[in-house]
């Protein structure tokens, strides 16, 4: 429904009356192999000139992944955990870098995934956490390892999580995690894209950083890649909107 889109819309006038451009980036998570629905977001992605980073599973990732990435040049690779594996106790959300982990394993872990993902052309050293979850003792650790950022949920609050490590966050998630496991609505994942971009423009978030959008190509229903597209379509054609890589975020 058009009225479904008329709050974005009516933040991005906003902006635009202001002198104002929101910048945004796309972020899916979970790639290991190419498959019709890695295929269909890729095509996606093209028609609507739109950047995308794929969080990859460096001890999953195959190298048919990298003989198709390669040959696409809007798409960068981020280094998604491990093996997204889940190691926190049963009464604790899942996370694959708990505290209750030794700092020394876990570097080894992720040394390990930076080898596997040199197969990548544009693979840059950008930790998605999975399940967007980090314990904070472990990211001071990062840069020993040669990290240079990291990538969770929700508005940052401030542009480096630790020394040398910068921050990209993503604020729209389109998965009903906890009901369906579907499309959590039109309404709902408008309604967190408008939140942040009037947070900071506002200036009750850092202004600096790019909404961003959260995907997960292998559970996306029909509704999943109706908003994709849609989205896409609206930042496309609004004066005050920018897609940008994950990399034009970068401190300079």
């Amino acid at each position: 429904m058009v009225d479904d889109w008329q709050s974005l819309t009516e933040e991005l006038d906003c902006w635009d009356k202001n002198g104002l451009c929101a910048t945004f980036w796309w972020r899916d998570d979970d790639a290991t192999t190419p498959s019709p629905n890695l295929h269909r977001m890729l095509d996606i992605a093209e028609q609507h000139g739109a950047p995308l980073a794929l969080a990859v599973i460096p001890s999953l990732a195959k190298p048919e992944l990298a003989e198709l990435l390669n040959t696409h040049m809007n798409v960068d690779v981020l280094q998604h955990g491990f093996a997204h594996t889940n190691h926190a106790p049963p009464d604790e959300k899942k996370s694959e870098f708990g505290q209750h982990r030794q700092i020394e394993t876990v570097c080894h872990e992720l040394s390990s995934g930076q080898h596997a993902l040199k197969i990548f052309d544009r693979a840059h050293p950008i930790l998605v956490p999975p399940w967007n979850r980090i314990a904070p003792p472990l990211l001071d650790a990062l840069a020993h390892v040669g990290f240079k950022g990291i990538s969770t949920y929700a508005a940052r609050g401030a542009p480096y999580a630790a020394s040398g490590i910068f921050t990209i966050n993503t604020h729209v998630d389109i998965i009903d995690w906890h009901g369906t496991r579907g499309f959590v609505g039109t309404n709902a994942a408008v309604a967190l894209a408008v939140e942040h971009l009037k947070a900071k423009r506002n200036r009750n978030a850092d202004t600096t950083e790019p909404t961003g959008l959260l995907s997960h190509h292998l559970v996306h229903d029909e509704a999943c890649w109706d908003f994709i597209e849609t989205f896409l379509h609206h930042l496309k054609n609004h004066g005050a909107a920018r897609m940008i890589n994950v990399m034009e975020a970068w401190p300079t």
